[in-house]
């Protein structure tokens, strides 16, 4: 269809309201406020706006439940549901987005959202205006014609008198007809019993209309012909609930409709207050920071004098660009600094393009430079500082004086913030705009590397980077002292900084002959999997089409039905629905080992060797410091952090990663440190007895568990504890437990219930951490970590319950996180003060790994023993296994 840009958009507010909220998972704004239909129903307005460009628009609403249709049948849609919890308090702050955007939102008591906008359809034809109908509601087919047509935007497809045939196989005007006989069960609009849809259009199509039909529906044979007669006043009824109301008397203006600039201000607070970042960066934010003192430092006399204002100043913000986000293959393009509001400077030393103006000397530069960045008592300021570090590292230069990180100080005050970038802070602190990358290079294929960037372009885009991290640390250093969380940043996670940019430099060395055969072996192994997959499934198929598969299993196999594929046609064969199936059919459990060994094999064996820098000849993972809510580091670029342990192919991964000739590799790796933290926090008896004993926890809870004495616990109980153990600690229920035990559920809880009978300290601790959570709104780690818990009073059941484990589990596992963080900070402290050369490596959750030459062995043993189980002190004694091998696998 193609719609004429003078045509007036009627949008059902109504029907997109339910399908945003259940298009769209749970979200919630920082304070815990539901947001998910608000952030879905703005996107879908957006969508209209942006894609159809209307000249005039307004959005129709319901304006409350009883209408005059239950004047007529008091059962009208007296089967539905009361609306969810949390999406009752989202519907007028949809509305205030819409009036924000200065589009009308229409409503009158005693009429549905269809009346009005029938009656503003009609209205706008009598005047010879089009009119569009945004909405997914087929009732509202019955009043297309020649200038009204509606438009589903979720499926793409407008509706014309020619698309209402073929959906309903009768004109627009008899489409109440097809509805007064089949009924609407949404509506609880009764119809005719025992004719749907098809039976209604086939009618139809032999009679013409409702009323010829029941006039004549002794003509109609057997039990439909019964029905029409016994029904006949019930389908009168029907239709009359059906028919949209063209007269409704609601007062309006279409010039009111008109579209005009939508109320920035106003959708900037709302957005923020929603969280609705990006959604603020497209809609609403100017550029506000002020560029008239940002300067180009072109001559050494110039950088000198910017040198000697960078060295009287308490502090300055340091931001490097380059050629490439990674900086085992950047090129410095330019430094830019500031050190005091508004004020910065670029110093271009590597751009190259047509008419280039004459700059610095890159080493020059560097030289000049490399007092004010090595001095300790000069604080630098960053905005994801490792980065620059590890530039400058790798130029030579090892920055010292590193102060503060704007991103990690970003983080803590907000671990769940979708991302922690520049252009989001700056936005949300500082309601500035930042130019974008895209806006100095282009984007897509001609898009210039930043050294291609006329110096006119680059020095607004570097300089702006440089002020606005300036000012962020101005504006987080206070928030971070309010919150109790200074220390924790200034003696964890700035100098954990350092630590992991030499991590990263450090990498690790791959055995690639190893790799290869691993891969040819999995490779073979997939072959012969696919092949009695095959064989069980009666022929050939790609195994890897979830359609397909889908298809087999239970069209062709006849296997029990499981959920169907949200949104989409077909069964899901995701793995939990795999592994039900696995309890009937072997093929479930071939399809599972399939697909585990070619994800092993695509992200790592064929993965790996080509990720080894050909300078080094090791690979360097990316640590994020800044991506969890619990503060736990994960790892990018390649992952390390998810080769199996417990599995042959894991342990034969693991052992690819080999050390240097003449040294092993040292696995350092926390005992049960999630189950000691928990001893620590609640004061435990049970579990502290047992601690400081030496005794083994699982064993002992076996014990309890189970009313034995320790030495006659089985090993298989001893799993069963140890489930039971952690499954505490993720404040997993009865029927959690009970299906990774493969128990009954009464047998789980009894196991839980007389847990907590033996672990009363523990059950009063997490008892108080969701006390914690719903009063305070966040729980705290052992170092003072806050970890927001902004959905602890939800009125979603299932989302309050996910808010009580996380308010369980963050401070836990926070704890843990914060412990290693130490760990690595202290251990790598003395061996640095020990002159040894032996590397931190590897982190992968409790575990550290380090590079050892042989000459150093017993010395970093006991360094690296007394380092880890010293690092924070606790109630109980932290336990660290160490293990020595040529390979990860042999050390672990």
């Amino acid at each position: 269809m193609n719609f004429d840009s003078k045509t007036v958009y009627l949008i059902d507010g109504s029907s997109y309201i339910y399908r945003a909220y259940f298009a769209i998972p749970h979200l919630s704004s920082p304070t815990g406020f539901p947001t998910n239909a608000i952030y879905g129903f703005t996107q879908m307005l957006l969508k209209v706006m942006k894609d159809r460009k209307p000249s005039h628009v307004a959005v129709v609403f319901d304006a409350a439940k009883k209408t005059f249709r239950h004047d007529i049948y008091p059962n009208y849609k007296a089967n539905r549901s009361a609306m969810a919890d949390d999406l009752a308090p989202q519907i007028e702050p949809i509305k205030e987005v819409v009036r924000a955007f200065h589009i009308p939102a229409l409503e009158l008591p005693g009429y549905e959202a269809d009346d009005l906008i029938g009656t503003i359809a009609r209205d706008c034809e009598k005047k010879g205006m089009s009119c569009v109908i945004v909405t997914g509601d087929k009732d509202l087919m019955q009043i297309v014609t020649e200038k009204v047509t509606l438009l589903d935007t979720m499926k793409e497809k407008a509706f014309g008198i020619e698309e209402v045939k073929e959906r309903f196989g009768v004109s627009p005007e008899r489409v109440v007809d097809v509805l007064g006989l089949s009924g609407d069960t949404s509506d609880n609009i009764p119809g005719v019993p025992g004719v749907g849809e098809k039976t209604a259009m086939k009618l139809l199509d032999q009679f013409g209309t409702m009323d010829e039909l029941l006039a004549r529906a002794d003509e109609v044979k057997g039990k439909t012909g019964e029905r029409l007669r016994e029904f006949a006043d019930q389908a009168r009824l029907s239709r009359q609930l059906a028919t949209i109301d063209v007269t409704v008397p609601i007062a309006y203006d279409l010039d009111c409709f008109a579209v005009s600039a939508p109320d920035n201000k106003r959708l900037g607070e709302l957005f923020k207050e929603y969280g609705f970042h990006t959604l603020a960066k497209e809609l609403t934010s100017s550029a506000t920071l002020p560029t008239d003192q940002y300067r180009m430092v072109l001559t050494r006399e110039e950088l000198e004098q910017v040198v000697a204002r960078l060295k009287d100043a308490p502090s300055f913000a340091i931001d490097l660009e380059s050629t490439s986000l990674n900086p085992r293959e950047a090129i410095i393009v330019g430094f830019s600094v500031s050190c005091c509001r508004h004020e910065a400077w670029y110093i271009p030393v590597g751009h190259d393009y047509p008419g280039t103006p004459e700059q610095l000397d890159a080493e020059q530069v560097m030289e000049i430079l490399r007092p004010l960045l090595t001095d300790p008592r000069i604080h630098k300021i960053g905005q994801n500082v490792k980065y620059d570090y590890q530039l400058l590292r790798l130029a030579g230069i090892r920055m010292d004086g590193i102060w503060c990180d704007t991103m990690l100080m970003a983080y803590l005050l907000n671990p769940g913030r979708s991302g922690q970038g520049l252009d989001a802070l700056a936005l949300e602190y500082l309601d500035h705009r930042m130019i974008s990358y895209e806006e100095v290079t282009g984007k897509g294929k001609d898009q210039l590397n930043f050294s291609q960037v006329p110096l006119e372009r680059a020095m607004p885009y570097a300089c702006e980077d440089a002020d606005a991290t300036y000012l962020l640390h101005e504006l987080f250093l206070p928030q971070l002292k309010e919150s109790g969380m200074e220390s924790l940043f200034n003696e964890t996670e700035m100098p954990l900084l350092e630590v992991l940019a030499e991590m990263e430099l450090n990498g690790v060395k791959l055995d690639l002959p190893l790799l290869r055969e691993l891969s040819d072996g999995f490779g073979a192994e997939l072959a012969r999997l696919e092949g009695l997959i095959h064989e069980h499934c009666g022929g050939p198929f790609n195994i890897n089409s979830p359609k397909q598969l889908g298809e087999i299993l239970f069209g062709k196999m006849g296997l029990s039905v499981g959920k169907k594929t949200k949104g989409k046609t077909g069964w899901s064969t995701n793995v939990e629905e795999l592994e039900r199936l696995a309890e009937e059919h072997e093929v479930a459990k071939l399809l599972l080992q399939y697909r585990a060994l070619s994800k092993l094999k695509s992200t790592y064996t064929d993965a790996l060797p080509k990720m080894v820098d050909p300078q080094s000849g090791r690979v360097h993972t990316s640590y994020n410091q800044a991506v969890t809510n619990t503060g736990r580091l994960s790892s990018s670029d390649p992952n390390l952090q998810n080769i199996p342990i417990r599995t042959e192919e894991g342990r034969n991964i693991r052992r690819a990663f080999i050390a240097e000739q003449g040294c092993l590799l040292l696995s350092a790796d926390y005992s049960q440190i999630e189950l000691r933290v928990l001893a620590h926090l609640s004061g435990d008896r049970v579990f502290c007895d047992a601690f400081a004993n030496g005794e083994d926890i699982h064993q002992r809870t076996a014990a309890e568990v189970f009313g034995l004495f320790p030495q006659m616990v089985t090993p298989e109980q001893r799993r069963q504890a140890k489930t039971i153990n952690f499954g505490v600690i993720y404040g997993q229920s009865a029927f959690g437990l009970a299906k990774e035990l493969g128990i009954p559920s009464k047998q789980a809880k009894a196991f839980i219930d007389h847990y907590f009978e033996r672990h009363s300290g523990a059950r009063a601790f997490l008892d108080s951490c969701i006390t914690e959570a719903e009063v305070a709104g966040y729980v705290t780690t052992l170092l003072g970590r806050r970890l927001p818990i902004p959905d602890i009073h939800s009125k979603n059941p299932n989302v309050r319950n996910f808010a009580h484990r996380n308010a369980i589990n963050y401070p836990i596992q926070g704890s843990a996180a914060d412990i290693i963080k130490r760990a690595m900070i202290v251990v790598t402290r003395s061996m640095a003060e020990a002159g040894l050369k032996s590397r931190l490596i590897m982190q992968v959750h409790d575990e550290l790994v380090f590079e050892v030459p042989l000459a150093e062995r017993a010395a970093m043993e006991e360094l690296v023993r007394t380092g880890m189980e010293g690092a924070v002190p606790l109630k109980v004694p932290l336990k660290v296994d160490l293990n020595f091998g040529a390979n990860w696998s042999e050390a672990h």
